[in-house]
């Protein structure tokens, strides 16, 4: 619920903005990229944390050589890598499909980098915080993690990125600071790699492959939609659902991998074809949550949308285009959670670092394509 109320804040925000993302086309490609590449990143670091809870491992220090230190400086680096080649790839991608008229490569670095130094510093203090706290307090991680580090995600996310937008074009800043942005990103690239830390070394060659991948899933995500903004900003009320479905259906997948991946580490359960009892009671759980988060998201975009003015289809419709695209994104969270993971595990990766980003990236395409093709189903278009 928490994490639903936080991104319909951040759907209104986005609503709010639709004059900048019609000014700055492409810069909504961004929007769904930038939100779950933090959930990516710091979901899968509060996976990793969360498994060493479990195994009585985890501890907090101030030396960047322990394991917990080393999970941070991983998350990190990849934050400043990722974001620096997701600006790279809005701009090869998007006119592949179909976007021509973007902003340029400089800007698209810029406003994605700083972006997510400003909002990963915030989601990375969280994270850690909600490790302690689970470790201090007994909590489950697994059940905390992915919707609240989703909350704060999407909450900082879009603020940071609306900041950034404003060095979009600033004659001889923007192109230097791309520029060193860019170096910087490669830098911390190097020595994550090459520094004599063997779990950070493992941790980034393993999360750069799903990362890059996943991350263009998250760009082509942004594109379904961005090729739909003129519907969007014919219908604010609509866009406040963009945030809520696709987190809402991310948090219950990552729910759901971090469950299992923690179960199958410690020997709960075992990564067969056919998911066993421990497993079904998990996935229906991450069902039985589906329904009132989809319906709550529908209600908030309402109520968010008589608030602030802004042009709505009625609550019937948004309701239906809510449960429309969470349900069949929860479907294939579900699918994405149990398999990704069982296949991790057969491949010898960790299933922590691969579950979450696997998951949400899928999700988020899912629910964005699902969420369009429930606009024109209902008659908007």
């Amino acid at each position: 619920m928490a994490s639903s109320v936080t991104a319909t804040l951040a759907g209104v925000l986005l609503a709010s903005i639709t004059g900048t993302l019609e000014r700055l086309p492409g810069l909504l490609v961004l929007v769904p990229a930038a939100i779950g590449m933090r959930g990516n990143i710091f979901g899968a670091l509060g996976s990793r944390l969360s498994t060493t809870i479990h195994a009585g491992t985890f501890r907090v220090s101030r030396r960047v050589d322990n394991v917990v230190g080393q999970n941070l400086a991983a998350a990190a680096v990849l934050s400043l890598a990722t974001a620096v080649a997701l600006g790279v790839v809005t701009k090869v991608l998007a006119p592949v499909f179909g976007l021509e008229s973007i902003i340029s490569l400089a800007d698209l670095i810029v406003v994605s980098t700083v972006g997510a130094i400003l909002s990963s510093a915030v989601v990375l203090v969280v994270t850690l915080g909600l490790a302690a706290s689970s470790a201090r307090y007994g909590w489950d991680l697994d059940n905390v993690n992915a919707p609240l580090v989703s909350a704060v995600g999407d909450v900082v996310t879009l603020p940071a990125l609306f900041i950034a937008s404003g060095l979009v074009s600033v004659q001889i800043l923007t192109p230097a600071l791309a520029l060193v942005l860019t170096v910087l990103g490669l830098a911390a690239l190097v020595w994550g790699l090459r520094a004599p830390l063997e779990l950070q070394r493992q941790i980034l060659s393993e999360s750069l492959p799903i990362l890059f991948v996943t991350g263009g899933v998250l760009v082509f995500a942004g594109v379904v939609i961005e090729h739909r903004l003129e519907d969007f900003a014919l219908y604010r009320a609509v866009l406040i659902l963009v945030p809520a479905c696709l987190t809402g259906a991310g948090a219950i997948g990552g729910i759901l991998s971090g469950r299992l991946a923690s179960k199958l580490h410690i020997g709960v359960i075992e990564p067969t074809m056919v998911p066993g009892r421990s497993a079904r009671r998990d996935l229906s759980f991450g069902f039985v949550l589906a329904l009132p988060v989809f319906v709550a998201n529908g209600l908030l975009a309402h109520v968010g949308g008589l608030i602030f003015d802004f042009t709505s289809p009625g609550l019937p419709r948004l309701m239906a285009i809510s449960l429309t695209g969470g349900l069949i994104a929860t479907v294939l969270a579900g699918l994405i959670a149990y398999y990704g993971t069982i296949i991790a595990i057969r491949l010898g990766v960790d299933p922590d670092t691969y579950g979450i980003p696997l998951v949400t990236s899928t999700v988020d395409l899912a629910g964005a394509a699902a969420i369009v093709a429930a606009i024109s189903w209902i008659g908007l278009t």
